[in-house]
Formats: structure tokens, C-alpha cells, sequence
């Protein structure tokens, strides 16, 4: 079974620095300008998913929640979670760090969409 969203070592040995530092860690990725185009690193807790977040799976032990409207349309790929320099969004913990979590995508091949479990994205 193939996950919807996954992660480089780079990000993942960054969300152990700052899970080290803040604890237990989410992330949210939803449309819009600025910081809702980045995906937002918060302490679990501080920020509350809204009814239309979904759910996509996990990155380094930190849920990673997409917005409903960003999963129509990655819906049939695969978010990778990266680190590249520079700032994170205002709000994120990457924030002033110098370097900034990033996400791309690829698409599934046929075999992994037909592994894929089903989302409620209504």
C-alpha cells in the first residue's frame, strides 16, 4: 500500500528538531495566498483542523492534514513533504529557522491507485 503523503529525510530529521523542541507536531496544508499555500508545522493543540481538512495520513509521526479543496485536485498524487532554505510561513514552527518546509507531488502509477485507500473528502 502506497501513502498519500510521505516525507525526504531532510524533513524528517527537521520535524525531530523541532518535535524535539515543541513535543507532539501537525501539519496543515490549504489554498489561498501566502501562508495557506506552504504546509504549517504547530504544536498539536494549537491549531484546531476545520471541518473541511482532511486528514491524508502521516509524516514522521505528525498528522498531515490537506484542505478539501487541495484534495480534489492532488487527489491522484502523492505529496512529498521537503525542507528547502529560507523561512517557513508566519505561523509555522520552521518560521525564522532558515529553512522552510516545501511540498511537490507526483502522480500515482494505475497499480498504486488501486491500492489506495478511500477518503471522505465530502
Amino acid at each position: 500500500m502506497v501513502d498519500r503523503v510521505t516525507a525526504t529525510e531532510a524533513a524528517l530529521q527537521f520535524i525531530e528538531e523541532l518535535r524535539a523542541e515543541f513535543g507532539p507536531l501537525m501539519f496543515l496544508l490549504s489554498g489561498g495566498c501566502c501562508d495557506g499555500s506552504v504546509p504549517n508545522c504547530y504544536k498539536v493543540g494549537e491549531v484546531l483542523p476545520g471541518q473541511t481538512m482532511i486528514l491524508l495520513g502521516q509524516v514522521g509521526g505528525a498528522d498531515f492534514y490537506l484542505g478539501h479543496q487541495e484534495f480534489q485536485y492532488y487527489e491522484n498524487s502523492q505529496l512529498i513533504l521537503d525542507v528547502q532554505p529560507g523561512n517557513g510561513g508566519d505561523f509555522s514552527l520552521d518560521c525564522g529557522r532558515g529553512k522552510a518546509f516545501t511540498t511537490r507531488s507526483r502522480l500515482f502509477t494505475d497499480a498504486e491507485q488501486a491500492t489506495l485507500r478511500p477518503i471522505d473528502a465530502s
